[in-house]
């Protein structure tokens, strides 16, 4: 019986503190992919970058990119040949800040390729002089 007892009063502690856990991680909004769950736009945003090999949410679009690194990162994708998804930010706030917060990564354009983020302008362009971006393309060029 007391073995049973020690058991039990083990399970419920650590009941107990993944309830703790769970009500500090609410009350420091740590729950955000409980929170991506219910929102559209980490749909929509989780959509696109699924069905697209090659996404960029940028200011503008493709023809007519409204900054410039936006246009910078256009031109490195079409002097590669690759057929990319643009999708605008502009003219939508709440899909800015959410997809600040899908990618922890808070600045425009955010080019992904096979689902993952490889980031902003910068990096783009990095990779870009290095050669590594042409090798991670390079099966999705036209």
């Amino acid at each position: 019986m007391g073995l049973f007892l020690l058991k039990i009063s083990k399970i419920l502690l650590t009941i107990c503190a993944c309830i703790y856990c769970y009500r500090k991680c609410i009350l420091e909004d740590k729950l955000l992919s409980l929170k991506m769950l219910e929102n559209k736009n980490f749909k929509f945003i989780e959509n696109e970058i699924k069905n697209n090999k090659v996404v960029l949410f940028m200011k503008g679009i493709k023809k007519s990119p409204a900054c410039g690194f936006s246009g910078t990162v256009v031109a490195i994708l079409n002097k590669l040949g690759v057929e990319f998804r643009d999708i605008n930010v502009l003219f939508d706030a709440e899909l800015r800040e959410d997809l600040k917060k899908f990618s922890d990564w808070p600045t425009f354009p955010q080019l992904y390729i096979n689902g993952e983020l490889v980031g902003g302008c910068d990096i783009a362009r990095e990779l870009y002089q290095s050669g590594e971006l042409e090798k991670m393309l390079k099966v999705y060029t036209r």
